[in-house]
Order: C-alpha cells, then structure tokens, then sequence
C-alpha cells in the first residue's frame, strides 16, 4: 500500500481571508502527484498517497499558480502524524476535544519563548519533541499564549483541533 500523507494549509477559508475551492485544492496536490486526494473540512487539510514525499514548496507553488493564494504548507507524513497523536501529553486534561489545539511546526519546536505556566492558567501549552499542544478551557479566541511565542516558536506553525487531528489519523491509517 502507498505511504499517506497530509497537507496542512496555513490561514485559507478562515473568515474572508484566502479562499480556496476544495476542487482547487485536491487538483494542485493531484499536479504534485498526490493520489487518491480528500480534503478534510475546508480549513486546508488535504489526505493523500504518494510512493515518495511530496514537496511543501511545491504545494504552495502549485497553490499560487491555480488558484492565486499564497498559503504555508507542511507536509506531514502518516507515521509522523500518528507519532504527534499519540504523545498529546494534555489528552487528560482536555474536556472537550474542540479546546484541545495541536501546533503543527515546519523544524522541532523551540520551547525556550514558552510563557510562564502560571500566566497562561487555566489554559495549558506544552512545547513537544515534533509538535505544540494546547488547551484552551475558555476558547482559542481568550488565549493568553502571545502572538511572539508562536512567531518564534518555528518559522511555519499551523494549529488544528483535536477532532481534526483524530478525524487526520483516521484517515492517514494504512489501508
């Protein structure tokens, strides 16, 4: 069976900013030799084999090139993404999986900018080996974590929720 992958686009259909068709979408990752490519919610997540790694950069390219959106994209690779599932240390926590954000991030993240705990409570970040978590008891929108943290945290970051996350393993899983 084919490796799967995901692409995460970064800041498209959110509000009135970048908008992109999903028809768009699955034929730009089909031009970079995606195959068998769905698109999961219209916030940029784009399931998809390839016998080998598809290049972000050439997403994004291809993005601009089609549908004239310049989006970040990272190109997480099913095993990689399981591994990011599995090591959510706030899975405890976390009472309602809409709060509980994951960070995508381009290199390992650096944790060294991470506000102090005790600013942040009741809301929870911790800095993973590949990823950010967070959980946000009163909504992302209240989120006490500075906007510096995430510009510095890794040059892309792009969060989705919980039950994105869950719904991406799912759909990554070798058939």
């Amino acid at each position: 069976h084919m490796p799967r992958y995901v692409a995460l686009l970064r800041g498209i259909n959110v509000g009135k900013a970048k908008q992109v068709s999903m028809t768009d979408l699955v034929a730009v990752v089909q031009a970079c030799g995606g195959t068998d490519v769905h698109t999961v919610l219209r916030s940029g997540n784009v399931v998809f084999g390839s016998e080998g790694p598809v290049a972000a950069a050439a997403i994004e390219a291809a993005l601009v090139r089609r549908a004239g959106v310049a989006s970040s994209v990272l190109v997480v690779g099913g095993d990689a993404l399981r591994r990011i599932a599995a090591e959510n240390p706030l899975i405890e926590v976390a009472t309602d999986p809409s709060r509980l954000m994951v960070g995508f991030t381009s290199q390992p993240p650096d944790g060294s900018l991470a506000p102090d705990a005790a600013s942040l409570a009741p809301e929870v970040l911790v800095v993973g080996e590949r990823a950010v978590y967070q959980w946000c008891p009163d909504g992302v929108m209240a989120s006490r974590v500075p906007a510096s943290f995430w510009k510095g945290v890794a040059p892309v970051v792009t969060v989705r929720n919980w039950r994105t996350v869950l719904r991406l393993v799912k759909l990554v899983q070798p058939s």
